[in-house]
């Protein structure tokens, strides 16, 4: 497929995991591709494993979603290569290793928080809208199920929860202009957050689907909300979770005795 041929797309938090791989879906469907990250030698190496065409597409720009100037100026850059924008994901973000509220965190550790998963996708949405295709513009920002059910991480179940509202806000006011606003909301994905807790696997068995997921399972998702499939779809939280939203009874039966004797294989 080459549905993003001629289009230019923006991704945050592009150097790993999701981001990489999002990289890695719309580059290859023919996108050129702007990787925005704080860690802008990872990002290079992953412009190097793409394809010659691609590589020679893509530009990185260093950007912290918690700094204002930063993200207008790698919006700036963009634009100043390609001139427009017709996709924006927004994938930067994650949990904080500090304790919740009522665990003894601080006001400065929710702040912080809510600061990189709300406000900093908020900003990244502020700095494009002006540079969006108009119509056809699409943004999609990556949340999670903790947006969505009782996970744990207060503050940051909170700050996902709220990339929800706001992408239905923006969904009624962009789209006057054509301009669609959408959420992925993952599972577990096996990135390298989980490197130091054992890995995610033995999180497997809360998933109808027997497995977590993978990058290229959000990326799939992405690239389908932020392509013209998806012309008339805005506003709209899209669970990618292997079902652990939808069937947790059999998650549970899983847990407790085993895909032989609750049914599921």
């Amino acid at each position: 497929m080459n549905r993003f041929e001629g289009r230019v797309a923006f991704v945050t938090g592009a150097a790993h995991g999701i981001g990489a791989a999002v990289v890695r879906r719309l580059s290859a469907e023919g996108a050129a591709v702007v990787l925005a990250d704080v860690d802008t030698a990872a990002a290079e190496e992953t412009v190097a494993a793409l394809a010659t065409v691609a590589r020679e597409r893509a530009l990185v720009v260093p950007c912290d979603l918690t700094d204002r100037a930063s993200v207008e100026a790698a919006m700036e850059s963009a634009v100043a290569r390609h001139g427009r924008l017709d996709a924006v994901v927004n994938v930067a973000g994650g949990a904080l290793p500090h304790p919740d509220q009522l665990d003894g965190g601080t006001d400065d550790d929710w702040a912080a928080t809510v600061d990189l998963n709300l406000a900093g996708p908020a900003r990244v949405v502020r700095a494009a809208a002006p540079h969006l295709a108009r119509p056809g513009g699409a943004v999609v920002l990556v949340g999670s199920v903790n947006g969505l059910a009782a996970f744990g991480g207060d503050a940051y179940s909170a700050a996902k929860a709220g990339l929800v509202v706001l992408a239905k806000n923006l969904a009624v006011r962009l789209g006057r202009d054509g301009v669609r606003v959408n959420v992925v909301a993952p599972g577990t994905v096996r990135t390298r957050v989980w490197d130091d807790q054992g890995g995610p696997d033995r999180l497997a068995p809360m998933y109808p689907l027997g497995r977590v997921g993978e990058p290229e399972d959000i990326a799939a998702a992405v690239a389908f909300l932020a392509s013209d499939d998806a012309t008339w779809i805005t506003g709209v939280t899209l669970p990618v979770e292997g079902g652990v939203l939808a069937g947790p009874l059999a998650a549970f039966a899983r847990l407790a005795d085993g895909p032989e004797r609750s049914g599921i294989s």
